[in-house]
């Protein structure tokens, strides 16, 4: 019982170990499978690398001046009128015939009627502020015109001097304010003019920029087509190992079972072999045992035998026929052992391990025969490429890169001229900045003079004090008041002057160039027809049409692609030039017509699976239960029972030597049955083992070999019907591929020029800079301090007015004029300081 139990488990046991190692070589297969990644036909086409735009400079910014928006209402008011585009073209005529007409002549004054109104008043400023100067001190020295030192003393007179004071305090801060505006805008005239040189130096060096990053562009999108070719030119110089091993990935889901099945049943029948050959050993030491066995218990038999015959054996008759079965038969016969070993040997001779290399060997062979049947269209596809290569290369020549380059020298000639002028430039602008700076000086010494006055004659003036008697603080006071009147009278119409020039250089350069510049007017009058001969910018490109300079900055300003602000469209057909399929056509054209073939291969021959067929039929034919009984049979002896009655018959012995003798084969019998259970049973029980594998194995192959024939049953229909269908797919698929490069290249070749070359925002920044530069810092700066002067020296009248009439309120009288005010005035001491004494 319990060796049956130990036989089904090993069964089990063995069933077990073989579905695990069928499960081991499945898993192994897979893994083998995924750890060597399908290699893709050709890559998916990637963008080009997107064009870089070069770096530029941060140029002056438009910060508005602290004082132009007063300034430019004021000039505004002035010219309300808009920019004279047609008078302008009518002067140029008329100077281009060298002749005026006497009507632009009155064109003229009438739209500058603002600035000769202004101009009038100014030269009216000029003239008489020396003469009323003149005939003020010559009236003073004659005691006429407040000139005589007599102060006659009024109820009113504090007020009217508490009036006077604070007039012209009020006036000397005016004028103090508008000086400091001069300081300011001479220090602003020197830093625009200063750093003008740094602004045209960004400007100009970020127009170079882009000027050599136009070519540097144009170079990049013909290079990036070089650099496709190259890519479609290797891919064309591997399409052996490319499109080869794509064509072997298509047959791998069919070919792969198959060949994984017949390495299956390959390594079954290896298997199986070995089993076999371990059979065979078994049974050949099982019988060498058994006939040891069988002698043994043949001679204890013999001599038991001898014993009970002996007539002093008493009883022993009744063994006799227990004597009989006691034999040890143990032959174990498989009946179709040799039938089964003769169908193993026969498949090992078919050798499916060289059908599997052979099978191997022909698809490993695949790319090479890709690449000798498609060695005359590559060779003649790669002239194609070199045809298209040519073709983009055109572009470089179509778009008028020379204008580039003749801009590039006229500004690098501009840069020298520039650098040359510079220092004298410095020079001019040092001594117009120490000029200046005299004038402010002059203006501050007037408003000096004025505070002094102010300041020492409240000090020193006694209300109740005899005009005669003032102190020598108080005449201090009014003398200062007087020494600015003079200062006033003596150097206003001379700085008048400088107003009135600056005025209508300032104020025309405002009107005239730089409000029609920040309004888009003057860039619109520019491009008037013939008024700068050699302009016309769309003639000297080649174009049909003409570009103003106008729609230029606009597309600038919004910084657009040359492409698109110059009309390049006109000079290049970009459609004809990257319209590469007249060339891929003729390369697709020739790939059809290129046949690959590859020769049919049989996976297993007809005879090769009728063996295995036979194969597969035997061990189903093998049964095991004619073996297993035996082994049943045979495991069942037990020598142990008749030594046991041959204990109890000798217990009925009288005489000692038959008792002996019993007694003694009862122990050898024992002895053998030992013997057996440590020897015979064990290789029993191993061919016991050996032959429950066995059988597994006989199913497996079974199964098996029912496996392979149908998968590759399978494969040789799909390898008979669809390898050409599939060399053609995959031949297509990789021509698609690559043409497919000059799609990706083409589209962004196109989308590169018309959108992405040359934007032309430094252009547009570089008219603004010049604005800024000329309009927002100099001419601004400029019109302040004009505007800052001219404030002063209109302020110097009133200044002059009150100074002189408040002067006599402090000065010290020649003669006495005595008002009581005990009675009749109170004395106030506002506006002079407060005196304590002891």
């Amino acid at each position: 019982m319990g060796l049956r139990e130990n036989i089904r488990g090993w069964r089990w046991q063995g069933s077990a170990g073989v579905f695990r190692a069928t499960l081991g070589v499945l898993m192994l297969g897979l893994s083998v499978a995924q750890s060597v990644p399908p290699q893709t036909l050709c890559p998916a086409a990637a963008a080009p690398h997107s064009l870089t735009q070069p770096h530029y400079q941060d140029t002056a910014d438009s910060t508005v001046g602290f004082m132009s928006a007063l300034v430019q209402s004021f000039l505004n008011t002035v010219q309300p009128n808009p920019f004279p585009k047609d008078l302008i073209l009518r002067i140029v005529k008329e100077l281009e015939q060298q002749q005026l007409d006497q009507e632009i002549h009155k064109e003229a004054l009438v739209y500058q009627v603002g600035f000769l109104v202004c101009a009038a008043i100014g030269v009216l400023y000029i003239v008489l502020m020396p003469i009323v100067g003149f005939f003020l001190a010559c009236c003073r020295c004659c005691g006429n015109c407040g000139g005589k030192m007599y102060q006659k003393q009024t109820p009113s007179i504090h007020c009217r001097r508490r009036t006077l004071y604070w007039t012209a305090f009020v006036t000397t801060v005016i004028i103090l304010a508008g000086n400091i505006c001069m300081f300011k805008s001479n220090e602003a005239i020197k830093g625009s003019v200063d750093q003008s040189k740094v602004e045209l130096d960004k400007t100009i060096d970020n127009i170079n920029s882009f000027l050599t990053a136009v070519p540097q562009q144009i170079d990049h999108v013909v290079n990036e087509s070089y650099r496709t070719i190259q890519e479609v030119t290797r891919n064309l110089d591997a399409i052996g190992p490319q499109l080869g091993a794509e064509i072997k990935e298509r047959f791998r889901g069919t070919l792969d079972p198959a060949l994984l099945s017949v390495r299956l049943l390959d390594q079954e029948t290896v298997n199986t072999n070995l089993q076999l050959s371990k059979l065979n050993t078994s049974l050949t030491q099982l019988q060498s045992t058994t006939d040891r066995l069988q002698a043994n218990v043949t001679a204890v038999k013999n001599r038991i035998n001898q014993t009970l015959s002996n007539p002093n054996c008493a009883g022993c008759d009744i063994l006799q026929p227990e004597l009989q079965k006691l034999t040890l038969d143990t032959s174990i016969t498989i009946p179709s052992l040799n039938e089964f070993q003769s169908a193993v040997d026969e498949v090992n001779k078919v050798d499916l391990k060289s059908k599997i290399k052979e099978v191997e060997g022909y698809f490993d062979s695949i790319p090479q025969r890709v690449t000798n049947e498609t060695k005359d269209v590559v060779q003649s596809s790669k002239q194609q490429l070199g045809d298209i290569k040519t073709q983009i290369s055109q572009v470089t020549n179509d778009i008028p890169l020379s204008a580039l380059t003749n801009v590039s020298d006229t500004l690098g000639q501009l840069q020298r001229e520039i650098n040359k002028i510079t220092p004298e430039a410095e020079w001019v602008e040092h001594i117009r900045w120490a000029v200046c700076l005299a004038l402010c000086l002059v203006v501050l010494l007037v408003v000096v003079c004025n505070l002094m006055g102010l300041v020492l004659g409240p000090v020193g003036l006694a209300p109740k004090a005899d005009p005669t008697k003032r102190s020598c603080t108080a005449d201090c006071g009014g003398t200062f008041l007087m020494m600015g009147a003079g200062f006033s009278f003596l150097f206003s119409w001379l700085f008048m002057i400088v107003v009135l020039l600056l005025f209508l250089l300032g104020g025309n350069i405002y009107t005239l160039l730089c409000r029609p510049w920040s309004n888009g007017e003057l860039l619109k009058f520019i491009d008037t027809p013939g008024l700068i001969p050699g302009l016309e910018i769309g003639p000297s490109l080649g174009l049909k049409s003409n570009i103003n300079i106008s729609d230029i900055y606009r597309d600038c300003e919004a910084n657009q692609p040359l492409w698109t602000t110059l009309h390049l469209y006109e000079l290049v057909n970009l459609d004809d030039v990257l319209n590469v399929s007249k060339y891929t056509e003729e390369i697709r054209e020739r790939f059809e017509n290129t046949d690959i073939t590859l020769s049919t291969i049989t996976l297993l021959s007809p005879e090769v699976k009728n063996q295995l067929k036979s194969f597969s039929d035997t061990t189903a034919n093998f049964d095991s239960t004619a073996v297993t009984q035996q082994i049943n049979n045979v495991s069942s002896i037990n020598l142990n029972t008749t030594a046991d009655k041959l204990d109890e018959l000798a217990t009925l012995q009288t005489n000692a030597d038959t008792k002996n003798e019993l007694q003694k084969e009862a122990r050898n019998l024992r002895l053998i049955q030992a013997d057996i259970e440590t020897t015979f049973i064990p290789q029993l029980e191993n061919v016991n083992l050996t032959i429950q594998s066995l059988v597994a194995s006989a199913e497996k192959i079974n199964g098996t070999v029912g496996e392979v024939l149908s998968n590759v049953g399978a494969a040789q229909d799909f390898l008979n019907t669809n390898t050409t269908q599939i060399v053609k797919t995959e031949s297509r698929k990789f021509l698609d591929c690559q043409l497919g490069y000059f799609t990706v290249y083409a589209h962004w070749a196109n989308l590169t020029i018309t959108q992405q070359v040359g934007r032309c925002g430094p252009v547009a920044g570089a008219v603004d800079s010049a604005e800024i530069i000329l309009c927002s810092h100099i001419v601004e700066s400029l019109n302040a301090f004009w505007f800052s002067l001219g404030w002063c020296m209109i302020f110097f009248i009133p200044s002059i007015i009150f100074s002189i009439k408040l002067a006599k309120y402090y000065r010290r009288m020649k003669y006495s004029d005595v008002y009581d005010s005990s009675d009749h005035l109170m004395m106030n001491h506002i506006p002079r300081a407060q005196m304590k004494y002891p």
